[in-house]
């Protein structure tokens, strides 16, 4: 799939317990690089699969190699690993089966970095035509959403393509 960006210190911080202490921690210093380890248990968390996959993090960068899932889990996984503090960029050196090589045809998502002041029905409205399709983005972006009113600046959500 390729490189992809992120904001390093904005996500969800992985590793940190629900102490006071660890709040403050999380409060004072840069988030850093969440393990590999880390990052497969925010993936089961979400039930996301990796059967296939290998990760390693190398300084701020998450690098996946192995067999991918289908594109739109691939995609799901990419912006889960990508969306956690400390992570600064996803490099996705998988490769597809090569039984659904042939079937993957369908146009890719976009990926958008969400801004202060967006909601769901404004991107989609910008994105897709049409304010009321913001649950076509809440659907694709489940699990790692819970709500359509939480989402916040710097992280990067999937834009279905032929949603309107």
């Amino acid at each position: 799939m390729g490189l992809f960006s992120f904001i390093q210190g904005v996500g969800r911080r992985l590793g940190l317990g629900t102490t006071a202490n660890a709040a403050e921690a999380e409060a004072a210093a840069p988030a850093p690089a969440p393990s590999a380890d880390m990052l497969q248990q925010e993936l089961n968390r979400l039930g996301l699969p990796f059967a296939g996959m290998t990760m390693r993090v190398e300084e701020h960068t998450v690098v996946l190699e192995g067999t991918r899932a289908d594109p739109a889990t691939q995609e799901k996984i990419v912006l889960a690993l990508g969306n956690s503090a400390g992570i600064a960029s996803v490099d996705d050196r998988t490769e597809a089966p090569a039984a659904a090589a042939q079937q993957q045809q369908a146009a890719p998502s976009t990926f958008y970095t969400v801004k202060k002041g967006d909601t769901l029905s404004a991107i989609a409205k910008a994105h897709l035509g049409n304010a009321n399709a913001y649950n076509a983005i809440f659907e694709a972006n489940r699990p790692m959403l819970d709500h359509p009113d939480r989402i916040y600046p710097g992280q990067v959500l999937r834009i279905p393509q032929g949603t309107s």
